[in-house]
């Protein structure tokens, strides 16, 4: 009987890790791949949206680790500042690889372009490793995230837009 609870124990922990990393990685996807595609067709200034996007980035990934670990400790996890430091660690990790296009590229929209290549590459090796520990289709779930993610980037993107005009804020 110990045995089964110590699997039982050790699954729970695996599951409940990946979730946080997903949490925390399609969160930074989602946000950040619309405020970056606002931010550089808004300002077109690579230092403005790398400073914007940083500040973001570190003010969010604190708040997603702190949502996780109060959420996780909520519902009884051992585990829930375990959960809460992988949730902002990929929320951050996922930031930091969106914004270094911006970094090293002089031209902001092939910086853009190459950040949602990243966000891309991120959705798919996430999934690729998720759904291969846990046996799970991989094609149905990268499309469904990368779906989600594009959706609510276009959706942000198209409210900024809409914002911008309707207030007459012209940067």
């Amino acid at each position: 009987m110990q045995i089964y609870d110590m699997l039982g124990n050790i699954m729970t922990r695996k599951y409940s890790a990946a979730a946080a990393v997903v949490l925390g990685m399609h969160d930074a996807l989602v946000s950040l791949t619309g405020m970056i595609g606002g931010l550089t067709f808004a300002l077109a200034e690579r230092q403005l949206i790398v400073l914007t996007a940083i500040i973001a980035s570190v003010a969010a990934g604190l708040s997603m680790a702190a949502s996780n670990y109060l959420a996780e400790k909520t519902n009884g996890n051992p585990h829930a500042l375990r959960a809460g430091t992988i949730t902002g660690a990929a929320y951050l990790g996922t930031c930091a690889a969106l914004i270094l296009p911006f970094i090293i590229m002089s031209d902001t929209y092939a910086a853009l372009i190459m950040s949602f290549a990243m966000a891309v590459i991120i959705i798919f090796g996430c999934n690729f490793c998720i759904c291969r520990r846990h046996g799970r289709p991989f094609w149905r779930h990268a499309i469904e995230m990368l779906i989600i993610c594009a959706g609510v980037s276009i959706v942000s993107f198209i409210i900024g837009e809409v914002a911008k005009h309707t207030l007459g804020v012209l940067i």
